[in-house]
């Protein structure tokens, strides 16, 4: 988790500024106007809290899917190890999908938040007018957590839910089947497991095909969650939607849709490398303790 939140973040930061933003054009111009206005600390923003918590999140997700794959090859096939089929994997896609929403909600509010607030916070800065867009609000994402509690309660925290439960349910469905599908089909015929170049590029291929397909609802999900740190524009996910539509026809929800693709290969690359080479070690040291 922790390998994905760094390989992914700077892309991150463009693609909810595109998404959320104005003014920043196309990809190549984003890129470019954070750099200029706050150079390369401007692509870290918002990145300590994801960093602190993927472990949890991760852990979850995966642990989730693995779970429901052993329990449903127990109900369906009389065993928890064996091979799982494409409805098991869809299945446990949809369960870890779901699961996902509890935790990676608050989570993105908090790093969409900062990504969104273009200027460090300063306590002189801060006081002369912290609505102004682009003014500082939260000085980190603990008193970024505190002042949405504080303002909006629990339900400001789980702010966007409903998108992110539209998002992650097909994204996850888009993103293990995948990685399965195209690992075994690029792992030699009688390897026990795929090598590591084999999961890096599986996972790099799930994770464009998973950000390509859930890219509309990301775009819903970022202004949703953006929406607060200034002024409040939508009234809910229909709302947004609509003004969305209206304000700038359908390719607003095509925003971020290539920094996304791009972004999702070397992140998720990173994840299932990380996932597999983790479990392997873990597997031999148990193997070494307990021969």
């Amino acid at each position: 988790g922790i390998a994905s939140v760094v390989a992914g973040h700077p892309l991150d930061t463009v693609k909810t500024r595109l998404q959320a933003g104005q003014g920043y054009g196309n990809t190549f111009k984003c890129v470019l106007t954070v750099y200029r206005n706050e150079s390369l600390a401007g692509f870290f923003k918002g990145m300590s809290f994801p960093l602190a918590s993927i472990g949890v999140y991760s852990s979850v997700v995966f642990g989730v899917f693995s779970s429901t794959q052993r329990l449903l090859g127990q109900l369906r096939h009389g065993d928890p190890a064996a091979a799982p089929s494409l409805t098991d994997m869809t299945l446990a896609s949809l369960v870890a999908g779901v699961v996902s929403v509890g935790i990676g909600t608050p989570v993105e509010l908090v790093k969409i938040r900062l990504q969104m607030q273009t200027q460090p916070y300063t306590k002189a800065n801060v006081q002369l007018n912290s609505t102004v867009p682009g003014s500082p609000v939260y000085r980190g994402p603990i008193h970024c957590l505190r002042t949405i509690l504080q303002k909006e309660g629990i339900a400001g925290v789980y702010r966007g839910n409903v998108a992110m439960l539209l998002r992650d349910v097909p994204g996850y469905c888009a993103y293990f089947v995948p990685y399965a599908v195209f690992c075994d089909w690029i792992t030699p015929a009688g390897s026990i497991s795929p090598n590591p170049f084999a999961i890096w590029v599986a996972g790099g291929v799930a994770g464009a095909v998973s950000w390509a397909v859930c890219t509309p609802m990301d775009v819903v999900k970022s202004r949703l969650q953006a929406d607060g740190v200034y002024l409040n524009q939508y009234k809910g996910i229909l709302d947004c939607m609509l003004q969305s539509y209206q304000n700038e026809g359908l390719k607003v929800f095509c925003r971020g849709l290539l920094v996304n693709t791009v972004r999702g290969f070397p992140s998720s690359a990173a994840m299932f490398l990380g996932y597999e080479l983790s479990l392997k070690a873990m597997k031999r040291c148990q193997t070494e303790t307990n021969p």
